[in-house]
């Protein structure tokens, strides 16, 4: 009866983990229909779900006495490859997953490196196929010198009796260290898998907060890059645009702001009322009015979808076309790319210059209009009730003739982008492949997508 109780108080408080913690497969099985229907939109907004999903995968994952980075990464891959398969255009889950396995490898080595210099190093071997080790089991240093003293002084009666009460104190004491060894190997294992996932969710949560706050650090740069009287030309509804033409209203920029709508879906009429209710002058244009209107412009300023290998860009659909006409105005082309500085306080190796960011993807674009891009609902452009007619019917096959396609990205070539402004700076497109190598493990580019054949 008394046990009852306790685990029914037990269970009230919450201790038990089978009724606290959630249901690992059912919380990625929910975020793959999420990826599959849409339901998430911008790379921001993913990135930071999939970083928090792993996060709680990482935290429910039991973990082998042996190879424990490896069981943690195997994990992670076989999520990544299914999350990855479900919306293979949002390039943000990929770049996130392969953040979160550079990690898992960082802080193994970080505790490899610090078991092995440490300032305690242990007689036993922390490595279990470390076999010459665990064949000689380690002696005292009074055991050792009293061989010594044995090895130096005449054979004797007195002697012969001193080394078989040694003999026989050294075996009961090889055997209790046997046991000992194995209970200290046991403990310092579990020790060590507590210590790997602890310091992994720890610098997932600083990515986390990296994510969430990215914008923060780009916007603190804004009056660096515009000043009085200029026009500034942007298309898209990126928050971290948003954010960075704020901040240099907020330090005394005087500044207008033109904006094209962004058809079909007009999120520049978004952007729109998000920029004037902060007290910017806007100006919204036609998309076709681009060309006409870039050469009163001062800068072009959009955000990114993601930023590729080469220095690419994907981008809402309609910015390569302002790209273009920037080019041949010879206006800045600037793009907001969300990079954001991963210190990693867990980790004793010395990597200070070391980057992180969910928008950096460490692909090429092969074919971009047919892999990295994805065609969107054709009602965004026509009422399906006023072409329901357009059928086929002299042939009787009842295919339609009408036709809608309605891509949602563009691909920018770096040809086109005069700068990226991150959180670290300003960078030209060829440094950027330089900062993913940097981002990445190469061991984990295996959730690249191979181009079609």
């Amino acid at each position: 009866m008394l046990s009852f109780l306790l685990v029914h108080a037990i269970a009230l408080t919450g201790v038990i983990s089978t009724v606290i913690m959630p249901d690992t497969h059912a919380l990625v099985h929910d975020f793959l229909n999420k990826l599959k229907r849409r339901k998430i939109e911008g790379s921001k907004g993913t990135a930071k779900l999939t970083a928090e999903l792993l996060r709680t995968v990482i935290s429910q994952q039991r973990i082998p006495n042996t190879n424990q980075a490896g069981a943690l990464i195997d994990a992670i891959k076989a999520i990544g490859e299914q999350l990855v398969a479900a919306n293979p255009v949002e390039l943000a889950v990929g770049n996130v997953v392969r953040r979160v396995l550079h990690i898992i490898r960082e802080e193994d080595l970080s505790l490899t490196t610090s078991a092995i210099g440490g300032p305690s190093l242990s007689v036993i071997s922390d490595d279990e196929n470390d076999v010459d080790r665990d064949d000689y089991p380690a002696l005292s240093a009074a055991v050792v010198a009293a061989s010594a003293r044995n090895a130096l002084r005449a054979p004797s009666l007195q002697t012969l009796l001193e080394d078989m009460s040694h003999s026989a104190a050294l075996h009961h004491s090889s055997s209790s260290l046997d046991d000992s060894e194995e209970k200290t190997k046991s403990t310092d294992k579990n020790s060590r898998s507590r210590k790997l996932k602890h310091n992994v969710i720890e610098t997932v949560n600083e990515l986390i907060q990296d994510i969430a706050a990215c914008h923060e650090q780009i916007a603190e740069q804004a009056v660096e890059h515009i000043h009085h009287n200029e026009i500034i030309l942007t298309l898209g509804s990126s928050r971290t645009v948003i954010e960075f033409l704020s901040a240099a209203k907020e330090k005394k920029r005087s500044f207008r702001v033109f904006v094209a709508e962004g058809a079909p879906r007009y999120e520049g009429h978004i952007l729109a009322k998000e920029l004037i209710g902060r007290g910017l002058q806007t100006t919204v244009i036609t998309d076709s009015a681009v060309f006409a209107m870039i050469s009163r412009v001062n800068m072009v300023i959009v955000g990114a979808h993601a930023v590729m290998a080469n220095g690419g860009v994907i981008a809402p659909v309609g910015l390569n076309m302002v790209a273009l006409a920037a080019q041949r105005h010879a206006v800045p082309f600037v793009v907001l790319a969300g990079i954001h500085k991963d210190l990693d306080s867990h980790c004793i190796l010395p990597t200070p210059g070391r980057l992180g960011a969910y928008g950096l993807c460490p692909l090429y674009p092969h074919k971009p209009e047919v892999l990295l891009n994805e065609l969107r609902s054709p009602s965004e452009l026509l009422d399906y009730g006023e072409f329901s007619d357009c059928m086929d019917s002299s042939t009787g096959t009842g295919f339609p003739l009408l036709h809608v396609a309605n891509p949602a990205f563009d691909y920018v070539p770096p040809k086109l982008v005069n700068l990226f402004i991150t959180d670290t700076g300003g960078h030209n497109p060829s440094y950027m492949y330089r900062l993913i190598a940097d981002y990445y493990s190469a061991d984990d580019l295996v959730l690249q997508r191979k181009p079609a054949s």
